[in-house]
C-alpha cells in the first residue's frame, strides 16, 4: 500500500483490501478515529478501495498538524 502524499493542499492515501467487507470495516475504524480527533476525512469507497484526503477546512483548506496526526493514526490501523 502506498504512503501518504501531500498534494494540492491535501494529504492523500489509497488503501486496497481483499474485498468490500474489509474496506467497509476499515472505514468504520477510521470513522471512530475521526470522531475521537474531531477531524473528519474526505473519502470515497469503490468495492475494495478506499481513498482518503485530509486537510483542515478552518485553516483555509491546508494541511496542518491535525491532518498529520489523524493520518498517522489511520496508518496504524493497517501498517
Amino acid at each position: 500500500m502506498s504512503e501518504w502524499k501531500e498534494k494540492d493542499q491535501q494529504l492523500y492515501r489509497k488503501f486496497e483490501f481483499k474485498d468490500f467487507s474489509e474496506a467497509w470495516a476499515f472505514m468504520n475504524r477510521v470513522a471512530l478515529l475521526a470522531e475521537k480527533h474531531n477531524h473528519h476525512p474526505n473519502w470515497s469507497n469503490v468495492y475494495n478501495t478506499v481513498e482518503i484526503k485530509l486537510n483542515t477546512h478552518d485553516a483555509g483548506g491546508t494541511v496542518t498538524e491535525k491532518d498529520r496526526k489523524l493520518a498517522n493514526e489511520i496508518s496504524k490501523l493497517i501498517d
